[in-house]
């Protein structure tokens, strides 16, 4: 449930913000009657993620338990962990332009005098959210099934988890469109990108788990402990900290390894980037104070 929870508010809220900034724009330049194509774009791109994710979970669960399946599971895992860092890094370096990106975007679309661009520029624009999500959802589903087999609770929760998720984004984003730079932003996305990172150093582990069972990746198979008596991965408790944080009842040497120096790597150079961002920001508004006085 937190998982999805995790990923449906950080996704939402991106995919809230675009449409928010799309009409706040369309408004602010006298075009209200493009709201309409805005929504059509982002209805259309959502139907199209869902039945795409749907089509696709239908297809590899009629491989379940075979090589294939192992072999799709494993790219998810990499695929989605790819996708979690990068998008975690550009939003953290793009969030101040992503304004005036879509104000530049959306008078393309308008210049062109086509109805039908609006709604492909929204639909792309929400379309890669929606993409990220489907594909992250799908990495969460696969690897909780890894553990137990998928039941109509466990469906609930996760279900419960991406719809709180939309909710809660959908209530920020309307706080962030109404309360404008009164919300600090930078500290809400700094320990959203720290939780996300952490989510992505379990992909990790979970994809080279598959691997060492296809047996492609024959290093480091010796098991470390055996924690199952404790906290076992197939209990509700288990397989929350297995989705969320990669916990392993019996992890592997290259499992811990691949988790400590992703987990090491990424969280430095994010924490990093974001140090130095607040020091340049920090001294800019240092070295203008003397400019005011004058």
């Amino acid at each position: 449930m937190i998982p999805t929870f995790v990923i449906f508010l950080r996704e939402g809220i991106e995919a809230s913000m675009i449409v928010a900034i799309l009409l706040a724009y369309l408004d602010r330049t006298g075009q209200r009657r493009y709201f309409r194509d805005v929504f059509v774009g982002v209805g259309a791109a959502m139907a199209l993620v869902i039945a795409g994710g749907i089509t696709a979970f239908i297809l590899i669960d009629r491989y379940s338990g075979s090589r294939a399946q192992a072999i799709f599971e494993v790219v998810t895992y990499v695929v989605a962990a790819v996708a979690l860092t990068y998008m975690t890094f550009w939003m953290n370096k793009h969030a101040r332009s992503l304004s005036s990106e879509l104000a530049r975007r959306t008078d393309a679309a308008l210049t062109n005098g086509s109805r039908v661009g609006m709604s492909v520029l929204a639909a792309t624009a929400v379309g890669r959210e929606g993409l990220e999500t489907m594909v992250f959802t799908l990495a969460i589903i696969f690897s909780s099934a890894a553990q137990a087999p998928v039941t109509l609770h466990s469906s609930r929760l996760l279900f419960i988890g991406a719809l709180a998720g939309l909710a809660v984004s959908m209530g920020v984003a309307t706080m962030i469109y109404r309360l404008g730079r009164r919300v600090n932003l930078r500290v809400f996305f700094r320990v959203l990108g720290v939780t996300l990172l952490v989510f992505a150093a379990g992909l990790v582990s979970d994809a080279v788990q598959n691997l060492q069972q296809l047996g492609w990746f024959p290093i480091g198979r010796h098991v470390l402990w055996n924690s199952q008596r404790m906290l076992s991965e197939s209990s509700s408790v288990g397989d929350l900290f297995h989705s969320f944080v990669g916990y392993a009842e019996r992890p592997t040497v290259a499992q811990l390894v691949a988790w400590v120096i992703y987990l090491t790597i990424a969280l430095s150079a994010y924490l990093g980037i974001n140090r130095r961002h607040h020091a340049h920001g920090h001294r800019a508004s240092r070295g203008a104070l003397p400019v005011e006085r004058a």
